[in-house]
């Protein structure tokens, strides 16, 4: 009975972002077939036109749709994850006239991947810490992404060992890389951060001649006996020294991990050779070699708004290190920790955690949800605007990309922002490409997924959520004068990434394609 009670728990986690992308982007809704169907038969469900063949379907479940029904000659047919994967593919080949079939493989892998966490999840010990607890939550993840937990098709002893969503915890490998061999950036600053984590983490210490270099066990394993790797260790320009005595928490990116030593207090990202969500999670070159100009702007725009007295926090990309014939394969990345950034007495957390739910959450516990919301917006929302208006700077500040930290009583009191890769500098992008990029991190891809969270389990406030969000920015306009706000609010619509259409299309995880969703702002 379990294993079913498992299956169906996977089916059901996994069904839920295929058919947000199916409905929200090859879809239209559809009045039922039969007038009848209304009241207790009807229930919550939903009906929509799948646009490549015309066929209804039909879902329950609001924002978290499940129980997929597809219209027959019969009446309504309920369909297994199996055949709601088959619809997709039928659909979408009909829809855009190309086929794929790489992303089925995907969508299964994702499922499976939860059926695999979900297994670990209930003899896992989840982490004290509630910071760390909210990184390790995300079961169904990206709520908008076809196959938001595929693992690049391994077995899953492979990657189990450093899921976070397992409650992982494990050493990491240190190797040495000769010193005429490195490559790196940063400066004293990173090569100290990177050399602390052996005493942090009670690792070995490179030798005379060498220079330290952490690896995630799952990349080695990935790129090890890959020739370039291969030869180095062959001909002593790549040593291996061992792993830690301690252990490091990976964090809902996967790749990035958390070491929470007060020595050393570090985010350390590895190259991952998988495919998670849009992209192949490698630290690619040349993101690397534009890190430190992109960061340093970011940080004096948050000294910038420290001076305004703000109090939003950036977690800076100190620098990296890597071996020259294996530059992204064994690249690391350091990145400041959480203690000398987030408010004494405050609890950091995922924004993604909260938006999707955790035990323990604060999200709208206190005894005034919209008093939590608009302080929520208060914290999150002017710091992504003036970095934007006065700087020039697009932070991704989406969901994962954003912590919010809460006070003893559950209510936010700072917003802190990471990850310089994804951050977007004028005039890399004209002014209005880099507008409609904030506005689907921020808004459709954070704010629009936290306020439909909210009001789920606060139906009572639901009509105060998207007129405080309204506020927040025509206060942001009054004070500062934004122009692109006025047009914000009053464009009919905004703009929603079409992940489904782009791993289906075969696009590049940058190449965001986008398509309008109903502005809930506009009055």
């Amino acid at each position: 009975m379990e294993s079913v009670d498992l299956n169906a728990a996977a089916d059901a986690y996994a069904a839920t972002p295929l058919l947000n992308c199916l409905l929200r982007e090859a879809a239209e809704p559809a009045e039922p077939p039969e007038p009848q169907e209304s009241g207790a038969e009807q229930g919550d469900a939903a009906v929509h036109r799948l646009l490549g063949s015309g066929r209804l379907l039909r879902v329950r479940g609001g924002r978290r749709p499940v129980s997929p029904e597809l219209r027959t000659a019969d009446g309504w047919r309920p369909l297994s994850h199996t055949e709601l994967v088959k619809l997709v593919v039928d659909e979408l080949g009909r829809f855009t006239g190309v086929s794929n079939d790489e992303l089925p493989v995907e969508i299964t892998d994702s499922r499976d991947t939860v059926a695999a966490l979900l297994s670990a999840r209930a003899s896992a010990e989840p982490p004290p810490d509630p910071y760390l607890l909210s990184e390790q939550s995300l079961v169904m993840g990206h709520p908008h992404h076809p196959a938001p937990k595929a693992r690049g098709g391994a077995p899953a002893g492979s990657w189990l060992p450093y899921a976070p969503e397992a409650h992982a915890r494990f050493p990491l490998l240190f190797l040495a890389v000769r010193e005429d061999q490195t490559a790196e950036e940063g400066g004293p600053a990173a090569a100290e951060a990177i050399d602390s984590l052996a005493a942090a983490l009670d690792g070995p210490r490179a030798p005379a001649g060498y220079r330290l270099l952490p690896a995630h066990p799952w990349q080695l394993d990935l790129v090890g006996e890959r020739p370039a790797v291969r030869e180095a260790f062959a001909d002593g320009r790549l040593l291996r020294l061992g792993r830690s005595r301690r252990a490091a928490w990976p964090t809902a990116s996967v790749r990035t991990l958390y070491v929470p030593d007060p020595a050393a207090d570090l985010f350390v990202k590895f190259s991952l050779d998988v495919r998670i969500t849009n992209d192949v999670r490698r630290l690619w070159r040349h993101d690397l070699l534009r890190l430190r100009r992109t960061d340093a702007v970011v940080e004096a725009g948050f000294a910038a708004l420290r001076r305004t007295g703000s109090d939003a926090a950036w977690l800076a990309d100190r620098g990296y290190r890597t071996a020259s014939f294996a530059f992204e394969e064994l690249a690391v990345l350091v990145r400041d920790g959480l203690h000398a950034h987030v408010r004494p007495g405050a609890t950091p957390l995922l924004a993604a955690a909260l938006a999707e739910g955790f035990t323990g959450s604060p999200r709208g516990a206190a005894a005034d949800p919209a008093a939590w919301w608009r302080a929520y917006l208060r914290h999150v929302v002017p710091p992504v605007l003036e970095l934007f208006d006065r700087h020039g700077i697009v932070l991704e500040a989406h969901l994962q990309n954003t912590l919010v930290a809460v006070d003893a009583a559950g209510m936010p009191v700072q917003a802190v922002f990471r990850d310089a890769e994804g951050v977007k500098l004028l005039p890399e992008l004209s002014r209005a490409d880099a507008w409609q990029r904030l506005v689907y991190c921020l808004v459709v891809n954070h704010l629009a997924e936290m306020a439909g969270a909210l009001a789920d389990r606060h139906p009572d406030v639901s009509g105060l959520l998207w007129p405080a969000v309204r506020e927040e920015f025509l206060r942001y306009e009054a004070t500062r004068g934004l122009p692109e706000i006025a047009d914000l609010l009053a464009a009919p619509t905004l703009p929603a990434k079409t992940n489904l259409l782009l791993r289906w299309t075969r696009a590049g995880g940058a190449d965001a394609r986008y398509l309008p969703l109903p502005n809930p702002m506009r009055e």
